[in-house]
């Protein structure tokens, strides 16, 4: 692994589950599988915590954030260090989610 910032992926466990993460090629098996081995609220929390960047990234305040997402005050203080100074994981995440949504056609009424 090419990320100097943490040793975890120099473990074979964690390089395995990175693997096959970025091998899930479809949504409903991705779901699938982080159901399998998170319980619904580690994924509560995981889509709390990726919701609280976007809304960091967009100068949300961390009253507004927390209000929304329910997470802690410190948690959202964390995010916004990630955001600064982490490996910017959250930063290509949200980058990846503008691109998929951009090219999501508008809802239509029927």
């Amino acid at each position: 692994m090419t990320n100097s910032k943490s040793a975890i992926w120099n473990k074979p466990q964690p390089q395995q589950l990175a693997e096959v993460l970025i091998s899930i090629g479809d949504q409903t098996t991705m779901q699938n599988f982080l159901r399998d081995v998170m319980t619904e609220k580690e994924i509560t929390e995981m889509g709390a915590r990726l919701e609280a960047a976007k809304m960091l990234t967009n100068g949300r305040t961390y009253t507004d954030i927390t209000k929304s997402t329910k997470l802690s005050s410190r948690t959202v203080a964390r995010i916004s260090d990630w955001l600064q100074n982490g490996c910017n994981g959250y930063a290509a995440a949200i980058k990846l989610l503008s691109a998929h949504h951009a090219h999501i056609p508008p809802a239509r009424a029927e």
